[in-house]
């Protein structure tokens, strides 16, 4: 699971930084940085983008210490992450909607299933209460003869902060993997 790897080395460059004070499950951005700061462009690395805005560092670290969470702690961990309100969509589901909700359907052991996600980006809004980040998730487990199964797509996973202060998920989505380049548009042949 590269994505603890990574995560690891992101956890640690990030909480070694000034700007980042932690508290409880979710982590307060410290006073003094540019609240209007924006990330120009679309963030395909974030470890290589040496012009990341504080607020996205913050999203980013979150994903982190999400992402770790999980893969100690399966669906359980997942479900602990949510904001009271928080909701869940994933391709040709139903929404899911609230934390107690999403906690009763992710019930998976991380002994039999791995759920992984490396970010991509992260856009922290004006208002430094709200933000969103995305990238990649991989998903393994076995079948019933034992054989390996890996599903994978694209996440996207909105942000905010509550009034202690803590940062909670208000929604998180997926969807299958994109068709490989020049797959969208083409007809079907005959």
């Amino acid at each position: 699971m590269h994505r603890v790897t990574l995560n690891s080395i992101l956890f640690c460059a990030i909480a070694s930084s000034p700007l980042i004070a932690q508290t409880g499950p979710g982590i307060v951005a410290a006073s003094g940085y540019d609240a209007f700061a924006q990330t120009p462009g679309i963030i395909s690395n974030p470890l290589s983008q040496p012009t990341l805005t504080p607020g996205a560092l913050v999203l980013l670290e979150l994903e982190g210490r999400f992402s770790q969470a999980v893969a100690e702690g399966g669906g359980k961990a997942f479900g602990n992450w949510f904001a009271e309100d928080g909701v869940t969509l994933n391709n040709g589901k139903p929404a899911i909607l609230g934390r107690t909700a999403i906690a009763a359907q992710a019930q998976w052991d991380p002994k039999t299933y791995q759920l992984s996600w490396t970010p991509q980006g992260a856009q922290m809004g004006p208002s430094n209460d709200m933000g969103f980040t995305w990238g990649h998730y991989e998903g393994r487990s076995k079948d019933k003869n034992g054989e390996p199964v890996v599903i994978s797509g694209r996440y996207f996973t909105v942000w905010k902060k509550l009034p202690n202060g803590t940062w909670k998920v208000a929604l998180d989505a997926s969807a299958d993997e994109p068709p490989a380049t020049g797959e969208c548009c083409t007809l079907p042949k005959p």
